[in-house]
């Protein structure tokens, strides 16, 4: 078949493939999708966001630069409060509060060091700077870090600790002759408050005393003993027992003044012969031998913090 004609009379040639002109311009991918759906491609689901939507954004914790803190299910995992997991179903149920507020929203940051962060109305410990001892300090030491006169001190049996950056310092003092509990910590705010009258924690004792007491010595010590300084009541006196003209009587009282339960008990007619302080609030000695130090748990510093009102 003859090809058609052009205008000229002339007929056309046919064109060759190599002759064809090839187009580069990209072939429209979105020609029938409106913007909506353009825009939810453009979305890419990354592990972050698939994390988010199956509830476990704590598996790529970490990974962004920008954020500040850590999250608060796992400061209170690493607190031993709970699992991970546990924790989050506690902020869920509103049981976890920070700095006063309830938190219900998974993926909180905060600042271990700085927020204040309570469970069920309880505080929680999350600093990792504080520390918190119990020493059980022997007869014949001082309470004191350091000792100008060479004599045996608290700074003695904690001086590696000390060495190692630890500023400890001791909560109140028992004198050389006293033997028993004592705080040990960098806490400044909790010593304070624990010294201070207001909040009256109470302090128990343990006295060998000459002489067997009876309901005699407790209705003196609780009704008040005159003393130098002013008139000095316990909150609580027990006689434990009473053999070959020796009592142990045990004294429980929120005063803190010098000597007050030896001047207390010689002021009744029982000089003291051996003084052991048992327990401070709910911190007890328990099986400790002297000398020993051990951390608090989570329990017994929770104790401390309520009844001090931090």
């Amino acid at each position: 078949m003859t090809p058609p004609a052009r205008r000229d009379g002339t007929p056309e040639k046919k064109q060759r493939d190599s002759e064809m002109l090839v187009s580069n311009a990209k072939p429209a991918r979105h020609q029938h999708v409106d913007k909506r759906e353009r825009a939810n491609r453009k979305k890419k689901a990354t592990a972050d966001s698939v994390a988010r939507e199956l509830g476990a954004d704590w598996l790529t914790e970490g990974k962004s630069n920008n954020s500040k803190g850590e999250r608060l299910q796992k400061v209170l995992a690493k607190a031993g409060v709970a699992s991970r997991r546990h924790a989050e179903i506690m902020i869920d149920a509103g049981r976890v509060e920070v700095n006063g507020k309830i938190i219900m929203q998974q993926g909180v940051r905060v600042d271990p060091n700085v927020d204040i962060i309570r469970v069920d109305g309880v505080r929680i410990n999350v600093n990792e700077e504080t520390q918190y001892f119990i020493l059980n300090k022997p007869r014949g030491l001082q309470s004191s870090m350091s000792d100008e006169l060479g004599r045996p001190c608290i700074g003695d049996l904690i001086g590696e600790r000390v060495a190692a950056g630890q500023r400890l310092f001791h909560v109140g003092r028992l004198d050389a002759d006293t033997e028993g509990l004592i705080l040990i910590t960098n806490d400044g705010e909790l010593a304070n408050r624990l010294m201070h009258p207001k909040y009256e924690v109470r302090k128990t004792y343990l006295a060998t005393v000459l002489g067997e007491a009876g309901n005699g010595l407790v209705r003196t010590l609780k009704e008040g003993v005159e003393l130098e300084d002013g008139l000095a009541k316990a909150d609580y006196v027990q006689v434990v027992d009473k053999n070959q003209g020796y009592s142990l009587v045990r004294v429980e009282l929120h005063e803190g003044r010098k000597h007050i339960v030896r001047r207390m008990l010689k002021e009744a007619g029982f000089p003291v012969q051996r003084l052991v302080r048992t327990k401070l609030h709910t911190l007890q000695l328990g099986e400790m031998k002297p000398g020993i130090l051990r951390a608090l748990n989570s329990s017994e510093l929770a104790s401390l913090y309520k009844a001090v009102g931090m």
